[in-house]
């Protein structure tokens, strides 16, 4: 008895329409898909039908824009049973592909119970690295501190605000002025609008103001040293402040923070991410992240923005339907920790304590004005395009130390061809990825020479007569 015939799908014109939103070129789509352009262009035009097998590739390459699309077989199904069973960190052979395409077919309840089960797997590996963050910061059982809850509120709204970068959008396109001049336009908005006015300051007895504003005088100060970027990033700060007042009150009390310290912050953190869309606008900077293939030092001469307030930006592009690539971005200090984080992708970092020693973030803090590219890969078998710049901010006095940290930014190893930084990097090679993990309490590598302390949960073999990298092994 054979299988009844599949029913034909022509999703051409949805194929199309998501390509031009996401502002993909055909050739673009095809390679991420992985078809052939013509074979593309044919879907488009639905002179040909979707098979199983194309739309599970959509649904693996898309799967918040092709969630719905089905075809007998269920090829999202089969895309999320693929990925279940291929997970390297299960023990055992994967089951074969033909063998989950009769299980979604002829037994779609235990497909689906796989597939659950999987997720459930994932949400315990989660919540072993909130235990393990809990661990690192000796607070077991206790409330988070107020900047951490701050930053855990960003991390789960995607780190996209819409009503703030939609608003901060609008205001830039009101004042319509060029890059290289929206500082000029910002003062004179804050003189005629607001009645501020603005001091260019310099540091007193070693202090580290960077800006400061008197409600009752109207007068921002605003130390000189700063750089143009870092000049343009605070007037803008206080300008959204301003002009923002009522939404970002309304977001921050929406949030329904612990403390009224978090409430601050997050209140701060809010007016600087519309600084960050009103320096960078939301619908501009995406189409020219895209053109660019997000070349960072390109969108910070067009954008007249420092690099890290780039690279930043391009993390916040999650806004529904018009989404950008998902990446993952740090900043670290001399010292390995992080100090900024997010990740839109399956990456997901620390919350507390260094990143991966194997990670070269670290080596990019101790080389400033470099880039260092990586490809590396996370116990899970998922691999990520990673970039790392070390920066220096000088203080503008010798009683101040520099800042000097490193950002990050990557993405799957599936945008690599609109990552510019991954042209030079050996993509499929067996031994070309990096091998790095999150914390070495979760980290189930077991020949890893960097690896500071065993993970959590195994016990330890000392052999008193053999003695590698590490002391120990683990069972």
């Amino acid at each position: 008895m054979t299988d009844a015939t599949p029913r034909r799908i022509f999703a051409g014109a949805r194929a199309r329409a998501l390509r031009l939103r996401l502002g993909l070129s055909q050739a673009a789509m095809a390679a991420r898909v992985g078809i052939s352009v013509s074979y593309l262009s044919q879907l488009e035009s639905d002179d040909r039908p979707m098979t199983d097998a194309v739309l599970m590739a959509f649904a693996r390459a898309f799967p918040a824009d092709w969630a719905d699309i089905h075809a007998d077989e269920d090829a999202v199904l089969l895309a999320r049973a693929i990925e279940a069973a291929a997970d390297p960190t299960v023990a055992d052979a994967p089951l074969a592909e033909e063998a989950l395409r009769r299980a979604v077919k002829r037994q779609p309840q235990l497909a689906e119970r796989l597939v659950a089960v999987h997720a459930a797997y994932r949400r315990s590996q989660d919540q072993l690295r909130t235990l393990d963050d809990a661990f690192e910061r000796g607070a077991s059982g206790g409330s988070p501190l107020p900047w951490d809850e701050v930053r855990d509120w960003f991390h789960r709204e995607g780190n996209y605000v819409d009503a703030i970068d939609r608003q901060a959008e609008a205001i830039a396109e009101e004042l319509g002025d060029p890059p290289g001049l929206i500082a000029a336009a910002v003062e004179a908005r804050l003189r005629d609008r607001h009645g501020v006015v603005i001091r260019r300051s310099a540091p007193e007895g070693g202090a580290s103001t960077l800006r400061s504003f008197d409600p009752a005088t109207r007068e921002l100060a605003v130390e000189r040293s700063l750089p143009p970027e870092s000049y343009a990033f605070l007037i803008a700060h206080q300008l959204m402040r301003l002009e923002l007042v009522e939404t970002i009150a309304a977001v921050a009390t929406a949030a329904q923070l612990r403390s009224e310290e978090a409430q601050q912050l997050l209140s701060v953190g809010l007016a600087n991410y519309a600084a960050g869309a009103f320096l960078m606008p939301y619908a501009s900077f995406r189409a020219e992240a895209r053109r660019t293939r997000h070349d960072i030092d390109a969108l910070r001469q067009s954008f007249g923005v420092s690099f890290e307030q780039a690279c930043h930006r391009l993390s916040t592009l999650q806004r529904p339907g018009a989404a950008g690539i998902p990446f993952y971005f740090c900043r670290v200090d001399m010292a390995g920790n992080i100090t900024k984080r997010h990740s839109a992708t399956r990456l997901q970092f620390a919350r507390f304590g260094g990143a991966c020693p194997l990670w070269m973030v670290h080596e990019a803090v101790a080389i400033p004005d470099r880039i260092l590219v990586q490809l590396v890969e996370t116990p899970d078998g998922v691999r990520y395009v990673s970039m790392a710049k070390g920066l220096v901010k000088p203080s503008g006095s010798y009683a101040r130390p520099s800042r000097r940290y490193a950002v990050a930014l990557g993405c799957e190893v599936n945008h690599a061809a609109d990552f510019i930084y991954s042209d030079q990097l050996d993509l499929r090679g067996a031994g070309s990825a990096t091998p790095i993990g999150v914390s070495c309490r979760i980290c189930p590598r077991d020949n890893c020479e960097q690896r500071a302390f065993p993970p959590a949960g195994r016990s330890i073999r000392v052999d008193p007569d053999n003695r590698t990298v590490v002391p120990y092994s683990f069972g």
